[in-house]
């Protein structure tokens, strides 16, 4: 019998579905457990919630520390719930030097101090079974009321909002990574790499802000891009979603980057736009809300009774179990 040999990227949400279905889900505390999809999980304590999330992060540059705060950040607060807690791993290869690791932990000094969040703990390691820095990270938040907004939150008749442009994160990477290959413009390659901080990856005020408008659920979509993230909303929350196309809001470097490297950008990792689910009777306040706090806000999609996600022309979105970014770096 053949082998099957999994593809770099998160594993298939089919396989971890099958994966997480033993584990014990039925504690007490426990009030959000690990599910395809869900950002973060929950437990009870004291008649409150501690969120907590954890995510690697493997990138080269000083940049990988703070990065690692970021996208655990955002997992934290698309509960509804400030991050405030920050613990880290990192595995560094054979052959960094010193002045390596003070800039990636200086880079995580800045970010931290920056989101007002504190480091409380972590583990430093040089080993051979990495070739590049990586940081596990992980993030916890309490919400003393208990309250938090789940990804599995969406119901039929609810309107999906796309709060930030998409590929963000992806074009920074590309940029980084493999902008020097590529014949593209200085000045957009660099609009790119700084794209981390500038339009930014962090989407924690805009999900603090949504979840205080009455969010119904919400997502922060990373690796499968937008399409990944808009199939996870819907199974998550067992709905179907209708998604219009155009008024999709796209980050014009990421576009570009996409094109230059044949990468379909709905796949691109998509960190720096939050999905937020509202009631069809708030959403317009929402919007008007959000928009007046300085974000770029679309309506992207509506729930139906059903299951999966396609275009309002009834084209089906491809869901993408290996994002496009890693499908090119394995290919460069």
């Amino acid at each position: 019998m053949t082998e099957t040999v999994l593809e770099s990227g998160k594993l298939p949400a089919a396989l971890l579905r099958r994966l997480l279905a033993p584990f014990k889900k039925d504690t007490p505390e426990l009030l959000l457990p690990p599910s395809v999809g869900e950002d973060a999980g929950v437990i009870g304590i004291g008649g409150g919630a501690l969120v907590t999330a954890t995510d690697p992060i493997t990138m080269t540059g000083n940049e990988v520390g703070g990065h690692a705060v970021l996208i655990n950040a955002n997992d934290v607060a698309v509960l509804g719930v400030r991050p405030r807690w920050f613990l880290a791993v990192f595995l560094l290869p054979v052959g960094t030097t010193v002045s390596e690791v003070e800039g990636i932990f200086e880079n995580m000094r800045q970010t931290l101090e920056a989101l007002d969040i504190v480091l409380v703990g972590g583990h430093t390691e040089v080993t051979d079974a990495v070739n590049q820095p990586v940081v596990t990270g992980q993030m916890l938040g309490f919400q003393t009321n208990g309250h938090f907004v789940k990804t599995g939150g969406v119901r039929p008749g609810d309107k999906i909002l796309q709060i930030g442009p998409a590929p963000v994160e992806g074009a920074a990477v590309v940029a980084l990574e493999l902008g020097t290959q590529l014949s593209l413009p200085d000045s957009l390659l660099a609009e790119a790499r700084d794209a981390i901080l500038n339009p930014g990856i962090a989407v924690i005020e805009p999900a603090l802000r949504s979840a205080a408008l009455g969010a119904s659920a919400m997502h922060d979509p990373t690796e499968g891009g937008l399409s990944a993230g808009l199939h996870e909303l819907a199974e998550a929350s067992s709905v179907a979603l209708e998604v219009r196309a155009s008024a999709t809001l796209w980050y014009g470097p990421g576009i570009a980057l996409c094109e230059a490297v044949g990468a379909d950008p709905w796949g691109m990792l998509a960190s720096g736009t939050l999905l937020a689910a509202f009631p069809s009777d708030r959403v317009d306040e929402a919007a008007n809300v959000l928009v007046r706090d300085g974000n770029d806000v679309a309506l992207l999609a509506i729930a139906e009774a059903g299951e999966g996600v396609r275009f309002d022309d009834g084209r089906s979105l491809p869901r993408y179990e290996r994002d496009e970014l890693s499908r090119i770096l394995a290919g460069a």
